[in-house]
């Protein structure tokens, strides 16, 4: 099964898996959808997640919703760390 990739145009940092090309089946709420690649048969997702769960959730639902972090967050998140380790 090949699984389409897509990113949110209205929502950042919200992504999705789908099973066709034209993303048929995502939540219209979130769109317009871009297509941002394709996982062939053998390929493994991105962020090791489980193509078996990306698989079932696209058989019972259409699709499956992922999110990243903006890079703000995740630099907030990295300094928050980084002080967390040096009260230690």
């Amino acid at each position: 099964m090949r699984i389409f990739m897509f990113t949110s145009q209205a929502k950042d940092g919200l992504n999705a898996f789908a099973g066709d090309a034209e993303g048929s089946k995502l939540p219209e709420r979130y769109g317009p959808w871009g297509i941002t690649g394709v996982l062939q048969t053998r390929q493994n997702p991105p962020h090791n997640f489980s193509r078996r769960d990306i698989e079932s959730a696209i058989g019972s639902s259409g699709f499956q919703l992922w999110r990243t972090k903006a890079a703000s967050e995740a630099a907030a998140a990295a300094k928050a760390v980084t002080a967390s380790a040096a009260a230690v």
